[in-house]
């Protein structure tokens, strides 16, 4: 299988079966932000399963269930066991730089994965395998603004603010709406909900007994847009409101074959995961890899969502 890999503005189109390992050993620790996410479980099922798939790759994975503190002690932790490199997608992307510094004082590479750190910039055996979410913003945006013929009102629904995918995707789609022939699309509300499927429900269910009106939903992912599409069912307002969501979960595809999700955005969380684990690998055995590996966003409609059913 073959992508288009982003690095330093340029667009190279690489591997992503990857290259033969190297035959030594390598002991990897993951930290992942959390385990009760469904994306991110997608990811950590991926890095388990193409590390499987290597000889002599040993993945030690831990859950650093939503806390800063947590994850940071588990970085510690894998420096203490001198693993032969540190793989982590981060609670809060802001601590990313405390947790370079605390890899390279160690001397051992350090790849982020999925959530692309702060660091302004990334030192030698540092990279970050994910995708650009300033694409999957403006894409989404873009759809909804297709679907809505340029106007009505929208409430965006953000991620965790922890995190720089949540801030970006919010705002490149604001950027959308700002410019023809978008600029007729108004966000009459915005609030986080934390990524989490129920307190989706709850906000929407909160925004319309408050009375708001608005013609679409824009979600920071799907969790939280399979979350409004329960409560606008219940309000039988589902068939007049575009639900958009991001990542192209496998609830969001079902969500789409039976026409409550309108839009969604692919982000191929085994590519990530196997470039992350390959990244490591590659670093541990003093190999060097790029700073910024960067994996494609697909737009995902009624239209192909076929197409992406056996994806992740």
């Amino acid at each position: 299988m073959k992508r288009f890999i982003k690095h330093a503005g340029s667009v190279v189109l690489v591997s992503l079966a990857m290259q033969a390992v190297p035959a030594s050993a390598a002991r990897l620790g993951v930290t992942m932000a959390t385990f009760d996410n469904n994306f991110l479980t997608i990811l950590r099922n991926n890095m388990k399963s193409y590390a499987a798939s290597q000889k002599g790759v040993n993945l030690q994975l831990e859950d650093a269930q939503n806390d800063v503190g947590r994850q940071i002690s588990q970085v510690q932790n894998f420096i203490a066991q001198k693993v032969d490199a540190i793989v982590v997608s981060a609670v809060d992307t802001s601590t990313t730089p405390k947790i370079t510094k605390l890899a390279q004082a160690a001397g051992i590479p350090l790849v982020f994965v999925n959530r692309m750190p702060t660091d302004k910039t990334l030192p030698p055996k540092v990279a970050f395998v994910g995708s650009d979410d300033s694409v999957s913003g403006t894409i989404q945006m873009k759809e909804v603004c297709r679907q809505l013929n340029g106007k009505g009102s929208v409430v965006i629904m953000m991620g965790d603010l922890a995190t720089q995918e949540a801030r970006l995707r919010t705002r490149y789609a604001e950027e959308v709406m700002a410019k023809a022939p978008c600029n007729g699309i108004k966000v009459v509300e915005k609030q986080t909900a934390k990524w989490s499927r129920t307190e989706g429900r709850d906000l929407v269910m909160n925004w319309m007994t408050a009375g708001l009106k608005f013609d679409a939903v824009v979600a920071n992912n799907d969790e939280m847009a399979l979350g409004a599409i329960q409560a606008l069912r219940s309000s039988g307002k589902l068939d007049k409101t575009v639900v958009a969501g991001i990542d192209a979960t496998q609830d969001a595809l079902n969500a789409m074959k039976t026409g409550d999700m309108k839009v969604t955005v692919f982000q191929d969380a085994a590519a990530q995961g196997k470039g992350a684990v390959d990244a490591a690998i590659k670093l541990a055995a003093g190999e060097k890899v790029p700073s910024m590996i960067w994996v494609p966003y697909e737009l995902v409609t009624a239209a192909n969502y076929k197409n992406y059913q056996s994806r992740n």
